[in-house]
């Protein structure tokens, strides 16, 4: 018996770390009238090709309650146990269709166990936490260990991000508590992060380069009074961009630093140009503090 993980595609882990700690994903979707693409099977490229060519704000969606049944089944019939890790539930239905799942799952199989995680966050921010997941169930860790690394995990990770403007959050809803910065669009360049499950505004600055400063800032301010567990650059469809900025936070912590791109769904909510970082503390992060800034 081992415990095996399953999370959602707006992680947006590298497939060649899903694989190698074989973790499942369920995959949210987006669509341009009837046109309907499942996120893990259109490229980054592809997506963005067609985010220029419609003249319709794309709409995203949760995975089918049928994939995510077959996911865990598959697992309970093993004889293994499983967890999921999914987007926040303020940003999505996929955390509560996993739970409805999970109590189908238990109906036919009564000694099946299946716990479901909320992240509060997405993208790698989520990922980080279906990562901790993962590697504790590789060292062997019991079902009960491998929520309590996880749960510590979310506690201690961070998403800041400066999308290159708020028109994509505020077609698609996503703007959380940042709904404030609306009515002044054109005179700032805002600073985002996820807390408490939503969007809301860190700060405002009036160029890009001041808002890349910021963010290396704040990672720089955390990891100094809690220290550094992994860090990396998320960006939407600019690689390049993404790539300098990498290099400069690591002339701040001194470690390399990669790169990841934000797929469909969260980039459909976001927009090109977007930059931004996630990481992770050794120490759980002050929550309070954020929440009164």
């Amino acid at each position: 018996m081992a415990v095996k993980i399953v999370t959602d595609s707006t992680c947006y882990i590298p497939e060649e770390i899903l694989l190698e700690y074989g973790i499942d994903v369920v995959s949210l979707s987006v669509s341009f009238d009837s046109e309907i693409y499942k996120e893990n099977e259109i490229t980054n490229e592809e997506f963005y090709t067609l985010l220029n060519k419609y003249n319709v704000f794309p709409k995203s969606s949760q995975p089918s309650i049928d994939e995510v049944y077959r996911t865990f089944e598959k697992h309970i019939k093993n004889g293994n146990e499983v967890v999921g890790v999914f987007l926040s539930s303020d940003m999505s239905g996929t955390y509560h269709s996993a739970l409805m799942v999970k109590e189908m799952i238990l109906e036919n199989y009564p000694e099946g166990k299946i716990e479901i995680i909320d992240s509060r966050s997405n993208s790698m921010q989520l990922g980080y936490a279906s990562l901790t997941a993962a590697r504790a169930a590789a060292e062997g860790k019991t079902l009960k260990e491998v929520i309590k690394l996880t749960e510590k995990n979310i506690k201690r990770s961070k998403f800041v991000f400066s999308p290159d403007t708020l028109e994509y959050l505020k077609k698609g809803g996503r703007i959380g508590t940042a709904s404030a910065l609306l009515g002044s669009i054109l005179q700032i360049k805002p600073v985002l992060t996820v807390l408490d499950g939503k969007t809301t505004t860190l700060d405002k600055v009036r160029t890009k380069k001041k808002a890349l400063k910021r963010m290396i800032d704040e990672l720089i301010d955390n990891i100094t009074e809690f220290g550094l567990g992994e860090v990396i650059v998320h960006h939407i469809n600019c690689e390049e961009e993404a790539r300098k900025f990498a290099v400069m936070i690591e002339k701040y912590i001194g470690k390399a630093v990669d790169i990841c791109s934000i797929g469909p769904v969260i980039g459909t909510h976001v927009g090109p140009g977007a930059l931004g970082i996630v990481y992770y503390t050794k120490e759980e992060l002050n929550r309070d503090r954020e929440r009164n800034k």
